[in-house]
């Protein structure tokens, strides 16, 4: 059985930082891609970032180049978002996926999200 699990939500003020992390289980990260994606109330989702599977090229939606970092560690099956100058945008529910397919398409297996609040 696939599971995603993210983790590292938390209410930060603006200009704050926090790292989320996705835990893989029940599949091989190395061939997957993997991408973050945010959805704020009222709002569709978003496609956030993404890293490839084969040579760890990564991808980042305008708004967050510079400031947020995707990366991922295979030994521990874990890709992680870290998210830096946080914004009072940036809050939303972080979810990750992946996808065997590329970046951008094909995400088969979905986590349940991790809250996080931009706020004074």
């Amino acid at each position: 059985q696939v599971q995603l699990v993210e983790s590292g939500g938390a209410l930060v003020q603006p200009g704050g930082s926090l790292r989320l992390s996705c835990a893989v289980s029940g599949l091989t990260l190395d061939y997957y891609f993997i991408g973050w994606f945010r959805q704020a109330p009222g709002k569709e989702r978003e496609g956030v970032s993404c890293i490839s599977s084969s040579d760890g090229s990564t991808y980042y939606v305008d708004s967050v180049k510079g400031r947020f970092t995707i990366s991922r560690d295979n030994a521990k099956n874990t890709v992680y978002l870290q998210m830096n100058s946080l914004e009072p945008e940036d809050t939303a529910v972080y979810y990750c996926a992946t996808s065997l397919v590329a970046c951008g398409v094909g995400y088969a297996y979905w986590g349940q999200g991790t809250q996080v609040t931009v706020s004074s």
